[in-house]
């Protein structure tokens, strides 16, 4: 094991990484519950989601300490389980065999692009401000959909949203779990989203607003999603434009989500050399292998969890720490009772958290360049108001090459990106016919 690992080399041992994987899956552990509560809006069956959701961790955590031997996790990830639900099915009219197919598309050609070494390239043709906005969007998306869930936001007739009755014992619990994971993130609490989950789901049973059935069982059936990715109508429902939309918005996000967590989570540990990472092909190649499982399994797409960057702080340096992880959800396969008490208002505080960190990242956007603030914006803030992850993606790479261009910098864009201006005109186009 020291020599396959190169325990000795990096510093590290058994006993370290083993505390280094429960840390970070104590930090991803909320993944269990908002998963089967997001993609269950989706109309999946949600014990069958808890089980692909854990089985996906197991594997693709697996898989990358055994392929790639880097202390990183991997889990559905959010903002792409609230895309294919709240997007592709709801919003697009998909069914949610279709949307698992896309995720299995997503992921071969993932895998493809990867063994070819394609993937530097695209991410280079593809401006920062894009990728940054994608990231921001999608977290004000997840936010939004959390007050929603707690009935903190409400719709209302004449100005289309309104603050709810904060006074009712739903959106009170989750008023409750949204202070107690604020208080956990700003102390610097490794598990901090988690802990604010567990915590507010003891509240709710304490106070009767939701009933505990139990604590072990045997874990749920996975078969109402497994392989159903192949379940669908092939003429209606794959080849369409929305089929095509729905895998280049998984593609897109799944690039920059992956590359940016890697270099996160590596640069912490010390393993980025000269601005590049050694086995970078091997981690990508764990995280599409993942994607891929994950959707026969019946999960949106699974990838690599930031995280990990808290395993790395108590120790963890090899791939044995990103196993101990993927073991630790197996176990967590006999605690399916929980999910009785993990509602919409239990989870919301973790997906307004997540929300606010993803968000994060606009702080790297020139907003005083007008050429490059219009299409940021417009990216960020349509995701939410249109409740649609791709809507805002394709707004973003429409106005971004018309304001370079109109402010004389049309030659700074990379050929793919009016490539994708013309794709994405011809999405919107066909988007609701």
């Amino acid at each position: 094991m020291d020599r396959f690992f190169k325990l000795t080399e990096n510093g590290t041992s058994v006993k370290q990484e083993l505390l280094a994987g429960f840390t970070t899956f104590l930090a991803m552990a909320y993944i269990l519950f908002v998963n089967p509560d997001i993609l269950g809006a989706a109309g999946m069956d949600v014990g069958a989601v808890f089980v692909a959701t854990a089985l996906a961790a197991m594997t693709g955590s697996i898989i990358m300490g055994l392929v790639a031997n880097y202390p990183i996790a991997l889990a559905p990830g959010m903002g792409l389980n609230a895309f294919f639900a709240f997007s592709a099915v709801i919003g697009m009219g998909l069914s949610w065999q279709a949307a698992l197919l896309a995720v299995f598309f997503s992921g071969v050609i993932f895998l493809g692009i990867t063994v070819f070494k394609i993937r530097e390239k695209i991410i280079d043709a593809i401006p920062e401000e894009l990728k940054y906005a994608a990231g921001a969007g999608i977290g004000l998306f997840i936010a939004f959909i959390g007050f929603k869930n707690a009935e903190i936001i409400v719709s209302d007739p004449a100005t289309f949203v309104a603050l709810g009755d904060l006074s009712a014992p739903g959106p009170l619990l989750a008023v409750f779990g949204i202070v107690v994971t604020i208080i956990f993130v700003v102390l610097g609490f490794k598990g901090a989203v988690f802990y604010g989950l567990a915590i507010t789901a003891i509240v709710g049973v304490i106070t009767g607003f939701t009933t505990l059935t139990g604590v072990v069982s045997a874990p749920p059936s996975i078969a109402p999603t497994f392989l159903q990715a192949f379940q669908v109508d092939w003429q209606n429902e794959v080849f369409t434009v929305q089929m095509v939309g729905v895998v280049l918005t998984l593609l897109f996000v799944v690039f920059f989500d992956t590359a940016g967590t890697l270099f996160a989570v590596a640069t912490q540990a010390g393993f980025v050399k000269n601005n590049r990472l050694p086995r970078a092909g091997r981690a990508l190649f764990a995280d599409a292998s993942a994607t891929t499982i994950g959707s026969l399994l019946g999960t949106s797409t699974t990838t690599a969890y930031v995280e990990s960057t808290s395993g790395v702080a108590v120790g963890g340096r090899t791939g044995l720490t990103a196993i101990f992880t993927g073991l630790l959800f197996v176990v967590a396969l006999f605690f399916s009772p929980l999910l009785s008490i993990i509602t919409g208002h239990v989870t919301a505080p973790a997906l307004i958290i997540v929300g606010v960190m993803m968000a994060t990242s606009l702080r790297f956007i020139d907003w005083n360049k007008m050429e490059i603030a219009i299409p940021v914006f417009f990216t960020v803030i349509t995701m939410p108001l249109t409740y649609s992850i791709a809507t805002g993606i394709a707004l973003g790479f429409v106005l971004y090459p018309i304001t370079m261009l109109v402010k004389g910098r049309g030659k700074e864009l990379h050929p793919l990106m009016y490539l994708l201006f013309v794709v994405f005109i011809v999405y919107l186009g066909f988007l609701h016919q």
